[in-house]
């Protein structure tokens, strides 16, 4: 039982990354699902959740309008597209799963999730 975090690399200044989070060995459904990063010096911080039990979505307000979060069923993943990237959203982004619970929606508390990736590295700069 884990997760899987991909996607992540070196990008320009208003560039765009796609992060794959891929669960093995469980079924994503009907867990919630959060990406959190945190950057140098900085505590984690949630980014963006997908609730697979009623498949509701929470974004946060620092990336709202550009970051996105999806989940394709057939390849048990869930997506973090990021778009308009700058500095400030450099850091290492994890995905997490909470499968304790199901059926709550989303909540990016993170205390609340049990099951986390290895973290995949953005690094924003020209």
């Amino acid at each position: 039982v884990q997760l899987q975090a991909s996607g992540g690399g070196l990008v320009q200044p208003g560039g765009s990354l796609r992060l794959s989070c891929a669960a093995s060995g469980f079924s994503l459904d009907p867990y919630a699902i959060t990406w959190f990063r945190q950057a140098p010096g900085k505590g984690r911080e949630g980014v963006a959740c997908f609730s697979s039990s009623d498949d509701s979505t929470y974004v946060a307000d620092s990336v709202k309008g550009r970051f996105t979060i999806s989940r394709d069923n057939g390849k048990n993943t869930v997506y973090l597209q990021m778009n308009n990237l700058t500095p400030e959203d450099t850091a290492v982004y994890y995905c997490a799963a909470d499968t304790y619970r199901a059926g709550y929606g989303c909540y990016i508390s993170l205390e609340d999730y049990n099951l986390w990736g290895q973290g995949t590295q953005v690094t924003v700069s020209s």
